[in-house]
């Protein structure tokens, strides 16, 4: 990510966010559908985290809109608002690696599974590529 965006920051902030809770989403149905036959109490914690990345995408696209309605006049409380919002964000996605972790350590399937190793392996790095984008934005 730049950092040249001036007053478009909160946009390009709010941009990363909506794409990587969105692909954060979809990594609960890759593990799911990758590992027919999981555990159950993780088909469902990943069930519970889908809703969750769901909502929060949503609840981004949302400040998005608020943002460009905004036409770059972001005040000081919107963007408190919106370093909360990064800050929920980042530690949704701590909180996603570590059910990850628990998965590939725990789950007998997986263990099974060389395939299903390298995607949770794949899947905890592009969140915590997110993690740094949003630690970068919450500590400059």
């Amino acid at each position: 990510m730049q950092f040249y965006y001036g007053n478009q920051m909160p946009l390009r902030v709010l941009d990363e966010a909506e794409f990587w809770k969105h692909q954060e989403e979809e990594h609960t149905v890759v593990i799911r559908e990758l590992v027919g036959n999981l555990e159950q109490e993780y088909v469902n914690a990943l069930k519970e985290w889908e809703g969750a990345f769901a909502e929060t995408h949503h609840r981004v696209i949302r400040y998005i809109e608020t943002v460009n309605r905004s036409k770059g006049q972001v005040s000081q409380a919107l963007y408190q608002d919106i370093m909360q919002l990064t800050a929920f964000c980042l530690e949704q996605s701590n909180e996603f690696i570590n059910l990850c972790r628990t998965i590939m350590e725990e789950s007998r399937p997986v263990s099974a599974n060389p395939t299903a190793k390298v995607v949770l392996n794949h899947i905890i790095v592009e969140s915590e590529y997110f993690i740094g984008v949003a630690q970068t934005i919450l500590y400059q």
